[in-house]
This record gives C-alpha cells, sequence and structure tokens, in this order.
C-alpha cells in the first residue's frame, strides 16, 4: 500500500502547492493592478494596450467563425427536435438564451486560453529560462507590474467584448439556419432572439467571462514563472497552461451557473 499511498499524497501535495501559488499571484496581480495605481505607482498603459490588441482585436476573427458555427450547429440540433412538436418557432429563443448564458463565454474563453494562455505561459517562461525576469529584479522593476498587470487589465477588459461579440455571431449563425430552412424571415428570427432574451441572461455571460479571462492569465502567467529547464520546460508549462485553463474555466463555469440557478 505504500506506492499508492505516496502517490497520493505526493499529488495532493503537489495540488496544494500549485493552488497556493495562483492565490499568491492573484493576490498580488490584484494589489498591483487596483492598490498600487492609487499609492503613486502607474499603470503600463502602453503595455497593457498592446496586450489588449494581441488578447482581444488578433482574436476577433477565430472567435466569430467559431460562434457562428456553433450557432447553426445549435439551431440544427433544436430544430431536429422541436420541428416533432411543430414548435420550431422557439430555435431562436433555445439558441440565443444558449449562447448569452452558456456558450458564448465559454467558447470564448476555451479558445483565448487556446491563443492566448499559452502565449503567455511561452513568454514569461521564455524570459525565465534566459534570465530575462532576474535582469528586471536587478534593476529594481516588479514582475508582476511590469509583467503580469497588463495581461490581466487587457484580458479582464476584452474577454467580455469577445462575448459579446461571440454572443452576436452565434445569433447570426442561427438566424442564417432559421432563415435558409425554417421559412422565417431575418427580422422574425431577430424578434423572436430579443423576446426571450433578459437582460440577467446577457449580464451572466458577461461576469463569468470576466472570471474567465482573470483565470487563463493567472494560470498562463504561473505557468511561466514556474518554467525549469529549457526548451522543453516552456513546451510543458505551454500545454499545462492551456490544459489547467479549460478545466478550471469550466469548473468556475458550474460553480457560476450553480449560483445563477439558485439565486435566480
Amino acid at each position: 500500500m505504500t506506492g499508492p499511498l505516496t502517490l497520493i499524497g505526493h499529488n495532493t501535495l503537489g495540488l496544494l502547492r500549485y493552488a497556493s501559488g495562483l492565490s499568491e499571484l492573484s493576490a498580488k496581480t490584484a494589489y498591483w493592478t487596483f492598490i498600487a495605481p492609487f499609492k503613486g505607482r502607474g499603470l503600463k498603459w502602453s503595455s497593457t494596450v498592446h496586450q489588449a490588441v494581441t488578447v482581444g482585436y488578433a482574436a476577433v476573427p477565430i472567435v466569430s467563425v467559431i460562434s457562428f458555427f456553433i450557432g447553426m450547429v445549435l439551431a440544427f440540433q433544436s430544430a431536429y427536435q422541436l420541428e416533432k412538436l411543430g414548435a420550431t418557432y422557439f430555435v431562436a429563443a433555445l439558441v440565443g438564451v444558449s449562447l448569452t448564458r452558456e456558450l458564448g463565454p465559454l467558447i470564448t474563453a476555451v479558445v483565448v486560453a487556446g491563443r492566448s494562455g499559452s502565449a503567455f505561459a511561452a513568454e514569461i517562461g521564455t524570459m525565465k529560462v534566459s534570465e530575462e525576469i532576474d535582469a528586471l529584479e536587478v534593476m529594481g522593476l516588479n514582475r508582476i507590474k511590469y509583467l503580469v498587470v497588463p495581461k490581466y487589465l487587457a484580458m479582464v477588459v476584452m474577454m467580455p467584448c469577445l462575448t459579446l461579440l461571440s454572443d452576436l455571431a452565434g445569433i447570426f449563425g442561427g438566424a442564417s439556419f432559421g432563415v435558409g430552412q425554417l421559412d422565417q424571415t431575418f427580422s422574425m428570427y431577430i424578434l423572436a432572439t430579443r423576446d426571450a432574451l433578459i437582460m440577467k441572461d446577457i449580464s451572466t455571460g458577461l461576469v463569468k467571462s470576466v472570471v474567465f479571462g482573470a483565470l487563463i492569465t493567472t494560470i498562463g502567467c504561473y505557468e511561466g514563472f514556474s518554467v525549469r529547464g529549457g526548451a522543453e520546460g516552456v513546451g510543458k508549462a505551454t500545454t499545462s497552461a492551456v490544459v489547467v485553463s479549460i478545466f478550471l474555466v469550466i469548473v468556475a463555469d458550474l460553480v457560476f451557473t450553480a449560483i445563477f440557478y439558485y439565486t435566480g
């Protein structure tokens, strides 16, 4: 029994160390983002804008295309069932609510984790391996302020924007199916979507997107700071950043969905 118990204990301690490291990095990032600027320690706005363009603007095409097709798939699958009941009018409602509350923020988070979360880990990991982070600290520069905060701010601001774009693209994808296959006009489909949605549906997805963005940034940066070794370590950190980000995003999505459901 020594082997299995040792393995369980080792993995449990590793998980606790990982959670502790993430919590510490999150606390430091929150301090340098929201508290330090009011004490005369400004933010790196130029770096933040650059990160916002990289994280947000550059992700617009892929998020839009994927969400458009997901909206079409949702419309296909819901129409397949609803047409048995003669209720295909409600396809628009199902697609709209599913996207705004759940799939829009989740799809966006998965895409951004693959694009930006991995990039954060690779960038910081490469700097760690080449000792650039040590050089920053020797010059008296805080690594959290200069490397993490711009990414954090950019992600928290751009994730809701990308989520809204994902919602719209998915709704238009469903509308293209509704117009082509369900003999609905475009205006009829949009009106049905508008009637089905309430502000809470949209705000729920936006709240989730902010949390997802913070998680992706924190995990990507933490994996970068944790790199050991050379190029192989950077590759492992990049892979781990994507896998852990997607896993924790789904866990957070479950938690928030339950909270919004029971407080609904």
